[in-house]
């Protein structure tokens, strides 16, 4: 072939830096944000934190005479009903606690931290608990050894309780046999099974309640065996578990009043004292830190108004540097003027980058709510079917981005924190002609559930045809999947005694 050049002409789309960044930005999540600021901040000079006095965070840039440079600015809130900007009083509400902006003069170190220390409620108050709002998140073998090291015992005993407290999992159960622990052990300390065994019933005796039991029913029994002896039935519960907890599992109550010889009344108090139990007593000990979402959107009702504004507190306050700025001449080509002016650029397209993000996020916020209206103000059996489509379509951005958008993004509504995620749902069709929210459909299954009849509890083709008589066509197996997802049991394993 011989080579030769061809004039061609066609379309493409060209990722800009800038591009890239504003999406890299726009599915970030506010934790995730609040670093990405950080980094910025460290790597260009040009960029500052805004002081919170400063409504507009431009103060700097306007009293150093750079009327370029720009600010992150927030979006006013907006009514769903007027669809117009209200003043700076309708965004600080309710929200806004009564805080001094800056302490006086003469406060010293001292004082700030004995204020703290006197707005922790008093240790005799009852819903006081030190516990849980001090603690480090304590793992529960953690726990089984700080009890272990209050017993006083042989090393040997204590390296044979160590390899125990090892082979308990998470919920409390010891998950490896007395073999494979005393295999584990060094060959010289010469230990019996009879003593591992012992050992074991050492530590049964721990706090919580039930561990290192090797299954359920010997969980069980050791917790019945810590209540008191006059607690009714408890010997007719003791009973129940040791010789019929298959029957009990199955809820095959006839045939377990027939081996137990319980009556129907005896029973169903056994039954209640055995719920008091806990199957899991591992899961009463912290395993970790206790996580915090911090919403992005905040959705709050004035009069007959929904108003939606972004979190203040989640949204950076970046500006550009007055005084650096000033140092950029437009003629000098020396390295310096121009690091300086790349850094300044830069700081402007991340600037505008927030910008556009906060605008975004605001725009299909606003849309949501004003499609999950009616969840709002009803609850999940109001809500409506939506998809991304929609919201694309209605403020003109890619179905793409929507889902940016709406991914690790928080709403704050007065029904609570949901993700953005959450108010997208397929749908269903209705024998009217018309669509129903999947979400609506699992409010409506759990609300049949809790109104069932203990003895005889709904099974999914029930609830499939209750949901028909109300014109809402859904098949058995979509129930079932529905039910599942809610975490509810079959209705074989709902029936109980009442």
């Amino acid at each position: 072939m011989k080579p030769s050049l061809v004039l061609k002409m066609g379309q493409q789309l060209t990722m800009t830096p800038q591009l890239q960044q504003a999406i890299r930005l726009l599915q970030l999540s506010s934790l995730d944000l609040q670093q990405e600021v950080q980094e910025a901040l460290e790597a260009n000079p040009m960029l500052e934190m805004a002081d919170d006095g400063d409504d507009d965070y431009g103060s700097s840039a306007q009293e150093s005479g750079d009327d370029d440079a720009p600010a992150v600015t927030l979006p006013e809130p907006v009514s769903l009903d007027s669809i117009e900007q209200h003043g700076q009083n309708d965004q600080e509400g309710n929200w806004n606690e009564q805080i001094p902006s800056e302490l006086p003069v003469d406060t010293q170190w001292e004082d700030v931290y004995q204020t703290s220390a006197s707005s922790l409620p008093s240790q005799d108050d009852e819903d006081w608990d030190y516990t849980s709002r001090t603690g480090t998140g304590e793992t529960l073998q953690s726990h089984l050894e700080w009890q272990l090291n209050l017993l006083p015992m042989s090393e040997t005993d204590y390296q044979i309780a160590t390899a125990l407290i090892d082979g308990i999992n998470a919920d409390g159960y010891l998950e490896e046999s007395l073999d494979d622990i005393l295999a584990s052990l060094p060959a010289e300390l010469e230990v019996e099974l009879d003593e591992v065994e012992m050992v074991l019933h050492r530590i049964q005796q721990f706090e919580p309640v039930g561990v290192g039991a090797r299954d359920l029913r010997e969980c069980l029994l050791l917790q019945i065996r810590q209540l008191p002896e006059t607690t009714p039935m408890l010997e007719q519960a003791t009973r129940v578990v040791r010789d019929h907890l298959e029957l009990l599992g199955s809820r095959d109550f006839s045939q377990l009043m027939r081996r137990s010889k319980l009556k129907e009344d005896q029973l169903r108090d056994v039954v209640a004292l055995i719920q008091t139990l806990n199957p899991r007593p591992g899961s009463e000990i912290a395993s970790g830190e206790p996580e915090y979402v911090i919403p992005d959107v905040i959705v709050r009702r004035d009069a007959n108004r929904w108003l939606v504004e972004l979190n203040q507190e989640a949204v950076p306050k970046v500006r550009v540097n007055g005084h650096y700025a000033s140092m950029v001449r437009r003629a000098d080509s020396s390295d310096d003027n121009t690091y300086l002016r790349n850094n300044l650029q830069e700081a402007r397209w991340f600037i505008k980058s927030l910008q556009s993000r906060n605008e975004t996020l605001m725009k299909v916020a606003t849309q949501i709510v004003e499609h999950q209206r009616g969840f709002l103000e009803h609850g999940e059996e109001a809500m409506k079917p939506l998809v991304l489509h929609d919201i694309a379509e209605a403020v003109g951005m890619h179905e793409s981005t929507i889902s940016r958008v709406t991914t690790q993004k928080y709403m704050h509504t007065p029904r609570g924190i949901f993700e953005l995620k959450y108010f997208f749902s397929s749908h269903v069709g209705t024998s009217e002609g018309g669509e129903f929210s999947s979400t609506a459909i699992r409010a409506l299954i759990k609300k049949l559930v809790a109104a069932e009849n203990p003895k005889k509890p709904l099974s999914d083709s029930k609830i499939a045809g209750l949901l028909e008589e109300q014109g809402i066509e859904v098949a058995r197996r979509t129930i079932a999947k529905y039910r599942e997802s809610l975490n509810i049991a079959p209705s074989s394993e709902r029936k109980r005694l009442v």
